[in-house]
């Protein structure tokens, strides 16, 4: 069996209800400034992540995530259909599509030496990699908080605060999922990840980033 992490319980109805009721009633507060007569200093995105992340962002993931193998393809296809099923019709019209999946696989190679580590993943079954997931500490884009269609990035006070929340949603996984996963002996065992990605350009295998993450055991 996998040892398990972080990886969800079957809904209830209880959670089912939180789910319902959180997506549309969540609003992130305008940031105080000085205009407003706040005080600017009182931004705390690391504290705004952690208040909202289980109840909100991890519900909003488990409900919106598709498998993997089926969100890729129609992104490669028709990424407006991708994006309206499973991504963030709300996003700025400049932005690439990011989009909420469920990636289960097996580790075909793994990069733990750099801060940046990541794990390849082969998701059916022929033996490469479809997609590379991130486990930190350091981690590239804001795909987590890109994907939740309750974030707008007119509810900030400016795109420095913005910015901030997104790298914050990278640090709240670190801490609280992915820096308990094991880092050695990565390639063979299973893996599955609740997250999200961003259309990306040329070659380069999707980067998943994680929200939940689990690791098997060594076979």
């Amino acid at each position: 069996m996998l040892n398990k992490l972080t990886w969800p319980i079957p809904a209830v109805p209880i959670l089912a209800a939180m789910v319902g009721i959180g997506l549309t009633a969540c609003k992130i507060l305008p940031t105080p400034s000085e205009e407003n007569g706040g005080n600017a200093s009182a931004f705390n995105a690391d504290k705004m992540v952690g208040d909202i992340w289980t109840a909100k962002v991890v519900a909003y993931l488990q409900q919106k995530a598709g498998p993997f193998p089926e969100v890729h393809a129609l992104a490669k296809a028709d990424p407006a259909a991708a994006g309206a099923k499973y991504g963030n019709p709300k996003k700025q019209a400049n932005s690439p599509w990011t989009f909420a999946v469920r990636l289960e696989g097996k580790v075909v190679a793994a990069n733990t030496q750099s801060r940046a580590a990541t794990m390849d993943v082969d998701a059916d079954g022929d033996g490469k990699a479809d997609a590379r997931v991130q486990i930190g500490p350091a981690m590239r884009g804001t795909a987590l908080r890109d994907s939740l269609d309750f974030i707008q990035f007119n509810d900030f006070t400016n795109q420095i605060d913005f910015a901030q929340f997104g790298k914050a949603f990278n640090t709240y996984a670190d801490k609280t999922v992915l820096s308990k996963l094991p880092r050695e002996g990565l390639e063979g065992r299973s893996v599955r990840v609740v997250g999200a990605y961003a259309v990306g350009s040329g070659q380069d295998l999707p980067l998943v980033t994680p929200a939940e993450a689990e690791i098997g055991p060594k076979p």
